[in-house]
Order: C-alpha cells, then structure tokens, then sequence
C-alpha cells in the first residue's frame, strides 16, 4: 500500500479534478458548436452533390475544395496559426476559451463530411415518395432526410466527440488547460510518470463513455 501511495506522491488530485473540468468544458462547447455548424455544412454538401435535390456541382467542389483543405491541416498547426484569429474573437489564446475555435474549425469540416456520408445511406425512395407527396424542400430535409439518417448522424456525433477529446489533449501544448495541459507540464516537462498515468486513464474513461453512450443512442433510433 505504502508503495503504490509512494508512486502516486506527484498527484494533485484537486489539479487533476479541475483540469477534467476544463477538458469536459472544452470538450462540450466545442461539440456544441461543431454540431450548430456542421450540421448544416453537411446537409448543404448532401443537396449539392451529384444527382441530389439542388446539385450544383459548382458550390459542391467550392465546399468539397474548403472542407478538405481544414481537414487535412494538422490540428498542432491549426492550433498556431489561429492564435491571431482566436485573440481576435475570445481575447486570449489561452485556457478553454483560447481552445473552443481551433477546436471547432478543426472537428467542424470532418462531422459534415460524416453527416454528409450519412445522408447518403438514406434509401433515395424514400426522397422521391416525399416529393411526390408535395412536400417542400424543407419538409423533405426535416421529416425524411434527417429522421431516416438519425443513427448515422448520432455515430458521427460520437466520433466527432472522441476525436474532440485527442484534440483538447493536443491543444495543452499551446496552454489550453485540460488533462492534455497537465500532462504535458508535469507527465513529460517534468518526468512524473504518475501525473501522466492519470491523465492517460482518465481520457481513455472519457473516450470509453463517449462510445458506449452514442452506441446505445445509435442501437435505439436505429429501432424507431
């Protein structure tokens, strides 16, 4: 007993406490706001594509050309070369605040890509019976497109989460705040194996959540 408390000597667990604050404050509004943007970048993607409702390949290889060019950036890089824009819109680069917008612009493209491939998987008979009932466009994309595409929407959402939660990891290295901070200042900085340790298993519990919870949210509209 006196040897595992002895490896653990390193560990503020109020610190630890308060960094998995910041992790899942960064964590939610960031998902927030990539699901406000990306929804609709996704759905716009779907309608302009080849041989769907308003294709028009134009505006789809505009935003096909846009989305790709964020998600191929690496997010260590779009960490950086936002700092200007992030000052410009939170005040500051730093802490959670400094973290939500590199966050969004990074996860944004890559959920609309998802929402977009699950949009696809929606049976096109489907479409075309709503049209022929005179549904409006609207209709068409709240009462078929979307429902039917709800399972494929929730997974996407729940990769989206996970891979939000790799890059508040990432965003400690510019002073983001978060287990990611943490482990960076005092499991490598300073060579503390235990602060390290912690972190690791507490973003992998993170990550463990987040799956089995969009599992049961995708098992259940999958029923309806």
């Amino acid at each position: 007993m006196e040897a595992f408390l002895s490896f653990f000597a390193n560990i503020d667990w109020f610190e630890i406490w308060l960094a998995t604050g910041d992790t899942l404050m960064m964590l939610g509004g960031s998902l927030l706001f990539t699901i406000v943007l990306g929804l609709p970048l996704g759905v716009l993607l779907f309608l302009c594509s080849p041989r769907q409702l308003f294709e028009q390949k134009a505006v789809y290889a505009c935003l096909s050309l846009m989305v790709n060019i964020l998600r191929s950036l690496p997010f260590i890089i779009l960490l950086i070369v936002m700092i200007p824009f992030t000052v410009l819109i939170t005040g500051t680069s730093l802490g959670v605040a400094g973290a939500i917008p590199p966050l969004v612009v990074g996860a944004t493209p890559f959920f609309a890509r998802l929402v977009e491939t699950a949009l696809r998987e929606v049976d096109r008979g489907i479409i075309e019976a709503t049209q022929a009932m005179g549904a409006s466009t609207r209709q068409i994309i709240t009462s078929a497109l979307l429902p039917e595409a709800r399972p494929g929407i929730f997974a996407a959402i729940t990769v989206t989460a996970i891979t939000l939660v790799s890059y508040t990891a990432m965003a400690g290295v510019v002073g983001a705040g978060g287990l990611g901070d943490l482990a960076i200042r005092f499991g490598y900085q300073r060579f503390q194996t235990d602060v390290m340790i912690v972190t690791v298993v507490l973003l992998l519990i993170l990550v463990q959540i987040l799956q089995t919870v969009g599992d049961r949210l995708v098992v259940h509209f999958s029923r309806k």
